[in-house]
């Protein structure tokens, strides 16, 4: 975290790297009058980011023939031969199915099987409005978690809108149906409950509890009529607690040491041995960081380490890490306008959550975070411009921004996208810097920590009129939810 600095050179848009590579970074406190001209967008390519495929193929166990049948003098050469030709053509046979069977006709790690058939479509695919599956599952099957009170809602494709769920005879076996429909394992599931039904809240499905042991989806028909007048409300995980205490401290406010718990979702990544970027636990196995983070080179899992739950570089260890079995790079990240800046990455193995490591919650579709709202980054970032990475974790405190003033001629003049997300101080007093890319900026709403966004460019660390910009993760959720299902 950079602090009380004065004007750093300028970077035009690149991202925060490890130590001596400049990045860009931000600032915030907006008590004076700035002009500012109509944003615009400047024209660019979008850089497609290749994927990078690990899943490994499915081994074909080998088969070797055996014949049962022994050559003596008495055994005619010719029948021996037929019966070893027979059994190397049966071997061959299973060989072959067993190829096509896991391999040829099966989903890719990237793609999402359609019900019991073997039919695969991708993430985007998958409830677009449009139907791809033969039985519709990618359109009948559109879960979502609305607002702070995680209210669960369906999408029904026939009426085009979303319907909440009556809690009557509603129970966790639902809930954990719905959970695998948005990505998560059923052994993250951590509950369901009711909250009263919103005046207004016409659209509300109902449990046919007569329609036997078929589809959760199946059963649910429109009814006018709820008789607890309550609806279902989902946590699929555990998220977005924290050790950190709720009074405000001076020591945060600028950056200084994070205690340990305090940000238990925060994670260092490392490239060839090195801290490169940060990241955010959301699942057992899931990391959100930047998709700049793991572009180019970078974009191959076998070189990167993720380790959780430490606060100081000098303790991590190899054999502390995680390695990554995946990363997933949003398709549409551009390279040169930091448009989509987001990634996925899955690890090998999943993590052992305690009080020292836990996830942050994904924001619902309808949250809305105001300006100056505050919000906290953390990281291992530089603490001045063109410093070193610091070696042990930092925090601080930034209000958010309003786009429309991120976006003044004088500031970021228009080039701040709807995918993006102003916060810091306009004077620069706080500020993310090389080193914090990918990291977390959360904020507390109804007692939870939800991930607001990930830490993406600046110009400079803590410059003036230079805030820091980070991907907004509210409009990247849906698109965090399909990848998780497709590797699930």
């Amino acid at each position: 975290m950079a602090s009380n600095l004065r004007p750093a050179p300028y970077y035009e848009n690149y991202a925060y790297r490890s130590e001596n590579v400049a990045p860009p970074r931000f600032t915030s406190d907006y008590n004076v009058y700035l002009p500012h001209a109509p944003p615009y967008y400047p024209s660019s390519v979008p850089h497609y980011v290749p994927r990078v495929s690990t899943q490994q193929s499915v081994p074909v166990p080998a088969v070797q023939a055996k014949s049962s049948a022994k050559c003596t003098p008495r055994t005619k050469k010719a029948l021996c031969l037929l019966l070893s030709i027979a059994m190397l053509l049966i071997g061959a046979g299973i060989c072959v199915f067993l190829i096509w069977y896991f391999v040829t006709d099966s989903c890719s790690g990237s793609e999402i099987q359609c019900g019991t058939t073997r039919v695969c479509v991708t993430p985007s695919q998958w409830c677009d409005r449009k139907q791809d599956c033969p039985n519709g599952e990618d359109e009948t099957r559109c879960v979502r978690l609305y607002g702070p009170e995680n209210l669960l809602e369906v999408y029904s494709s026939e009426n085009k809108d979303w319907y909440s769920i009556c809690y009557d005879d509603w129970n966790d076996k639902y809930g954990e149906t719905a959970c695998e429909d948005l990505g998560y394992n059923s052994n993250t599931y951590f509950n369901s409950k009711a909250i009263p039904v919103t005046t207004g809240s016409a659209n509300i499905l109902r449990i046919n509890t007569s329609a036997g042991d078929i589809d959760l989806y199946k059963k649910l028909y429109n009814s006018n009529w709820c008789p607890s007048q309550q609806v279902v409300t989902l946590r699929c995980i555990r998220c977005g607690t924290s050790n950190r205490p709720m009074s405000p401290r001076n020591r945060i406010v600028g950056g200084s040491d994070a205690l340990l718990g305090e940000w238990p979702w925060q994670v260092s990544l490392h490239f060839r041995g090195t801290h490169f970027c940060g990241g955010s636990i959301i699942t057992p196995e899931w990391i959100v960081t930047a998709a700049h983070c793991v572009e180019g080179t970078r974009s191959h899992p076998f070189y990167w380490t993720v380790y959780a739950g430490i606060l100081r570089q000098s303790e991590m260890i190899p054999s502390k890490g995680f390695r990554v079995a995946r990363i997933i790079s949003h398709p549409n990240y551009d390279l040169t306008s930091k448009n989509n800046d987001v990634a996925l990455m899955k690890l090998q193995s999943p993590l052992s959550f305690n009080e020292f490591i836990g996830p942050v919650c994904l924001p619902n579709a309808g949250m809305m975070f105001e300006t100056d709202q505050r919000c906290w980054i953390s990281g291992w970032g530089a603490k001045y411009q063109g410093g070193n990475t610091s070696k042990e974790l930092n925090a601080a405190v930034v209000p958010l921004i309003n786009s429309s003033i991120c976006n003044g001629r004088y500031i970021y003049n228009g080039i701040v996208l709807p995918t993006m997300i102003c916060a810091g101080y306009l004077q620069g007093k706080v500020d993310s810097c090389q080193g914090d890319s990918g990291g977390p900026l959360v904020t507390m709403k109804s007692l939870l920590w939800w991930l607001v966004g990930d830490t993406s460019w600046g110009t400079g660390c803590a410059t003036q009129f230079k805030p820091g910009v980070y991907g907004n993760i509210t409009v990247f959720i849906e698109w965090i939810y399909r990848n998780m299902q497709a590797n699930r």
